[in-house]
């Protein structure tokens, strides 16, 4: 794995950092020597993150928080923002893809999805901008999604968060450029974690790979090596833009 000296001490917030591709994000950031915090909803693993990597130069914290609740979030954000002293770098990772049929969705049901997967994107970027502003500049990164992209099924709600994200993404990065805040997507391919294995017999799987280009199954891991490199100084003059880490899975 690559090494980014300029990464070495930097603050780093991540939502849902306590597993799948969240957690290879806090483990890569934390291997590089940066100050990491994250949120989470899922206490067990999270915690369990927290003690495999208790001997780091600069062990990773966590705080239990429910994105949804803006008003909370953006509360357990300002208080990590001091116990850092600072936020460097915001990573909006926290989704929630559950599957739904089209006449099962109601309006409550709406609401509640566009604030797992989208509405707190926003939010935690509106909170960690002073600090970045203050600091001379900063990097968020926002996860999308090649689902939309791809029209899968049993989807429509999810994805039509994901493709906004991309949208807000380069928003944000035309609105907070000139303070020398970077912001970007990655929008991962299927990564294979625990919660996307529920939904793919190893049938569907071998129909994934099939569609890539590449052999082989995309890990956190992966995810976490682009995250690392928008949020270095290696990636000064990249912004508002989409990484894509799929494989080659169109």
């Amino acid at each position: 794995m690559a090494i980014y000296p300029s990464l070495a001490g930097k603050k780093v917030i991540v939502s849902g950092g306590g597993s799948g591709i969240g957690e290879g994000i806090v483990e890569g950031f934390v291997r590089q020597g940066a100050a990491v915090a994250f949120v989470d909803i899922q206490d067990r693993p999270s915690q369990a993150l927290v003690s495999r990597m208790a001997d780091a130069e600069i062990a990773p914290l966590f705080v239990h928080c429910d994105i949804t609740d803006c008003d909370d979030y953006d509360a357990k954000i300002g208080s990590l923002i001091k116990q850092l002293g600072g936020c460097d770098v915001l990573i909006n990772n926290a989704a929630n893809d559950d599957r739904h049929k089209l006449e099962d969705v109601t309006s409550q049901y709406w609401d509640e999805r566009m604030s797992v997967n989208l509405k707190h994107q926003f939010f935690g970027a509106k909170a960690v901008v002073p600090s970045m502003k203050a600091a001379g500049g900063g990097s968020i990164i926002n996860l999308g999604s090649i689902s939309w992209h791809l029209a899968l099924e049993d989807l429509t709600l999810y994805q039509t968060a994901k493709a906004a994200i991309e949208g807000l993404t380069r928003s944000l990065a035309r609105e907070l450029g000139r303070d020398n805040i970077r912001v970007n997507a990655i929008i991962p391919g299927n990564v294979q974690t625990p919660r996307q294995m529920k939904w793919y017999t190893p049938e569907g799987e071998a129909e994934i790979v099939a569609a890539q280009c590449l052999d082989g199954r995309i890990q956190p891991v992966d995810i976490a090596a682009m995250a690392m490199f928008l949020a270095s100084d290696d990636a000064r003059f990249c912004t508002a833009h989409n990484y894509w880490v799929d494989a080659g899975w169109r």
